[in-house]
């Protein structure tokens, strides 16, 4: 998989290091408060875990599935919820963990729909913003890391459903993609 890879833009290290400085952050904004952390299958999985780990107060998690992507590398721009929430939100502090804010479509229709269910607030932490590809006018409170534009895959993100599991993040070769 490694071979796959033009360039390693975050080592394990450093990735671990700025999720604990994020935690840090939540634990200290969201103390008091009722905190929902809700993960976005599947890119998600491997930071929100890192990431709930170093969470030193109380908290709940659920995950919501959400897809506009497909098996393509471009958005469709068609949201579908694919798993919503097990439990009501209403009056809840709710924290959406993302992978990657890439155009903005995806989280600013999940933002909609969540915010009509009452939640007492939302806010958005993403590993990764990919700014030159925003469509949407989004505010995410948490950012991990700035990253370019080119196909990122590493530490839960895919590029059809493989290289999840790299303990990196890194920039997938283009001749990988555009076969």
């Amino acid at each position: 998989m490694k071979q796959d890879i033009q360039e390693i833009l975050y080592s394990e290290e450093i990735l671990s290091k700025r999720i604990k400085e994020l935690a840090s952050e939540i634990s200290t904004d969201y103390r008091g408060k009722d905190l929902l952390i809700v993960g976005i299958l599947k890119g998600s999985v491997i930071f929100a875990a890192e990431l709930i780990k170093n969470i030193s107060i109380k908290c709940e998690i659920d995950f919501m599935a959400v897809s506009s992507y497909g098996s393509s590398t471009e958005t469709s721009g068609v949201v579908r919820i694919l798993k919503d929430l097990d439990n009501s939100i209403e009056g809840k502090d709710i924290l959406v963990v993302e992978d990657i804010v890439d155009t903005g479509v995806t989280l600013t229709y999940l933002l909609k729909y969540l915010k009509a269910r009452k939640a007492n607030s939302i806010e958005i932490v993403a590993l990764l913003n990919k700014q030159a590809r925003r469509k949407s006018d989004l505010d995410v409170k948490y950012i991990g890391f700035e990253v370019p534009d080119g196909f990122i895959v590493g530490y839960g993100i895919d590029y059809a459903e493989k290289y999840r599991n790299l303990p990196f993040i890194g920039i997938l070769k283009p001749e990988v993609y555009e076969k």
